[in-house]
């Protein structure tokens, strides 16, 4: 069975707002960080979003045909899934609406064969399928810096099942990789 992978990028204080990545992300920029966004990207085989999030990497990804950063080629031509119960169209190539029977679908996704489906961001997606049983793991790239406000991963009232860290990685710059398990 396949794994479900959150994969997301937040502040110390848990701060994931692309609005505000600017501050909190990109001057913590470096190799290393780079390296682990590209093989955590390249391990997986699908892709799994929200609206929002598919809606904001969409256009900027499906322009790119040079496979730019070494990932453009890989999102663009891997099988995406977008969580909506109002988007009526998705164009990037290889995508589908998932609208209604979240479990179900995503359960049947996990049962195919193939390796990991990885959640980009999606927080609102994760919180809707935290207590489902679903996700397999968290891995978070958490930065240095504590933002003070602005959108957060997690919402208050969120609550998970304990988790296990198998795996802690600091990369340049103090930005700690973090792999949990169910």
């Amino acid at each position: 069975m396949r794994k479900l992978i959150v994969s997301a990028w937040i502040s110390l204080d848990g701060i994931f707002d692309a609005e505000l990545m600017g501050q909190w992300f990109n001057p913590f920029d470096s190799e290393s960080r780079q390296n682990y966004i590209k093989d955590g990207i390249l391990a997986c085989d699908a892709l799994l979003f929200g609206r929002k999030t598919y809606e904001m990497l969409a256009p900027y990804w499906s322009s790119m045909k040079n496979n730019e950063m070494g990932v453009a080629g890989k999102l663009n031509s891997a099988p995406k899934y977008v969580v909506s119960s109002t988007l009526e169209k998705a164009d990037w190539n290889n995508s589908t609406i998932i609208n209604e029977n979240l479990v179900e679908e995503i359960t049947r996704l996990k049962q195919q064969p193939g390796r990991e489906i990885q959640i980009e961001g999606s927080a609102t997606l994760v919180q809707s399928l935290t207590g489902t049983g679903l996700i397999d793991e968290y891995r978070f790239l958490v930065h240095p810096i504590i933002v003070g406000s602005g959108k957060r991963f997690f919402k208050d009232g969120a609550h998970t099942e304990g988790l296990k860290l198998v795996k802690a990685e600091t990369l340049d710059k103090g930005v700690i990789a973090l792999y949990y398990e169910r």
